[in-house]
Parts: C-alpha cells; structure tokens; sequence
C-alpha cells in the first residue's frame, strides 16, 4: 500500500478531525440551545457520542500504522511515539459524556417507571417486587 510522505495530508486524518471534534462539538450545541429536549433525542445523542469516540480509536489506529510507514519525524512525534496516548483521551471524554447522557435517561425513565407502579398499586408493599 503506497502511503504519502506525512499522515497530516491523508484523508482519513482529516476525516477523524472532522468525526471527532466538530461532530461531537455541533452535538454538545444542540443541546445546550435546546430548551426543552426529549428522552430519544438524549438517547440518541448519548449513543452518537459513544459510536463517535469507537470511530475516533479506529482512525486513532489506523493513523498510527500509517505514521510509522511514513518518513515524516512530526508524524512519528505524534502518532507512533508515547504522545499517542494524550490522543485517546479526547474518544475518552466522549465516550464517557455519552455513557452519562443513557445512563440519565434510562436512571430518570426507571425513577418514573417505579413512582408510577406506586401510584397505580398503592396496596402492594415497597419489598414485593424485589
């Protein structure tokens, strides 16, 4: 496979910029614009943000085997070098956004879930369904 001389003029580097910062960035805009928002649409996000850091460690690895077949000194520096792991925290931050995101819908939707069994079986006792 013929590479070019620097990872930084290879499209796949630019489309992981592109997935990985102004995708999640745009998403954190919605959000934050919205005033009122629904569950699905937090899902949704929520999942986004997760698939959005998986692709961000796929072109991370990929970009990482290009750099070391390249002759590029900045490539190596950044790609192939211990820096590399500074990378990984950004799909980190994310991921771990995006996990909060579902896990405080399904936490809200599970809270609602039980008030409303209460209020519709108010005979049963709080253990009889454990």
């Amino acid at each position: 496979m013929q590479y070019s001389d620097s990872v930084f003029t290879e499209t796949t580097f630019w489309l992981m910029v592109a997935v990985s910062v102004v995708l999640p960035f745009g998403i954190y805009a919605v959000m934050i614009s919205k005033q009122a928002i629904s569950r699905w649409t937090v899902l949704v996000l929520g999942f986004t943000l997760v698939a959005i850091a998986a692709v961000n460690v796929y072109f991370l690895q990929r970009l990482a085997t290009i750099a070391a077949a390249t002759p590029s000194l900045a490539d190596n520096v950044l790609f192939v070098s211990e820096l590399r792991v500074a990378l990984y925290l950004l799909p980190a931050l994310f991921a771990g956004i995006g996990i909060n995101l579902i896990s405080h819908v399904l936490t809200t939707h599970l809270s609602t879930a039980e008030r409303r069994f209460s209020e519709e079986h108010p005979d049963t006792g709080q253990n009889e369904d454990v």
